[in-house]
């Protein structure tokens, strides 16, 4: 088993940057930053590879925020920049073992951490 613990969040005005770590108690290959707002389904954001040569971003996102590992650590990044108040949710982390690559669908993931607030104020 494989825990995961996120940490990062807080409040910002848009336009601000945060960084949110995703810190595992052991390697989880494939992994994931998934979001949900208030009164909506969770849904995917940003995904990389192990060791951490591919990744994939959700349309809205994409040029805003940057996902990436250090590997030494097992941690995970998400770097959010140009931040909007459409960003604001709670934001998780998800593993998946011992596939490579990430997935976009929380049902190929194994492992989730409990989540960390955002929230970006007009």
């Amino acid at each position: 088993q494989v825990q995961l613990v996120e940490s990062g969040g807080g409040l910002v005005q848009a336009g601000g940057s945060l960084r949110l770590s995703c810190a595992a108690s052991k390697r989880a290959y494939g992994m994931a930053w998934f979001r949900q707002a208030l009164g909506k389904g969770r849904e995917f954001v940003s995904g990389i590879s192990w060791p951490g040569a591919n990744t994939i971003y959700t349309d809205s996102v994409k040029g805003r925020f940057t996902i990436s590992r250090e590997n030494q650590k097992d941690t995970v990044y998400l770097q959010m920049d140009s931040l909007k108040p459409e960003d604001t949710a709670v934001y998780y982390c998800a593993g998946r073992a011992p596939a490579y690559q990430p997935g976009r669908e929380e049902y190929e993931y194994d492992y989730w951490g409990k989540g960390t607030q955002v929230t970006v104020t007009s």
